[in-house]
């Protein structure tokens, strides 16, 4: 919906599309749904759903057996968005290197964006209902 033709609004690390892969084979989904919504000290979260099916105005991107999807509201905020897979010491997940975001607070679990992208996406917000 807002992506670049012939480009995906969201690109995937080889450990992001396998563990992804592998959770919609464990869950019977039809993929992984990634979104935003208001919340935590920076303002925004991020999203992770499994689904059965794609919604009418979902960006779909297909990459190495694994099938994102991408919610209508979210889209502005992910162009260009690297999803990774790190796993560490202490834990394991998934990370988003996104170039949209301004300000993350200091446990990385949420976001804020660049204020034109935010005002972009409420003006298309009725579009999309």
């Amino acid at each position: 919906m807002f992506g670049l033709p012939g480009k995906a609004a969201v690109t995937l690390t080889p450990t992001a599309a396998a563990q992804i892969a592998k959770l919609m084979a464990q869950k019977d989904a039809a993929g992984l749904r990634i979104g935003v919504k208001k919340g935590g000290c920076a303002g925004m979260e991020y999203t992770m759903d499994y689904v059965a099916e794609a919604g009418a105005y979902d960006e779909v991107v297909v990459q190495d057996g694994a099938k994102v999807l991408i919610a209508p509201m979210a889209q502005m905020f992910l162009i260009g968005t690297e999803i990774d897979y790190e796993i560490d010491i202490l834990s394991a997940g998934f990370k988003f290197k996104n170039p949209n975001v301004v300000e993350s607070c200091g446990c990385g679990e949420s976001i804020k964006f660049d204020e034109t992208i935010a005002a972009k996406a409420a003006s298309a917000a009725p579009n999309l209902r």
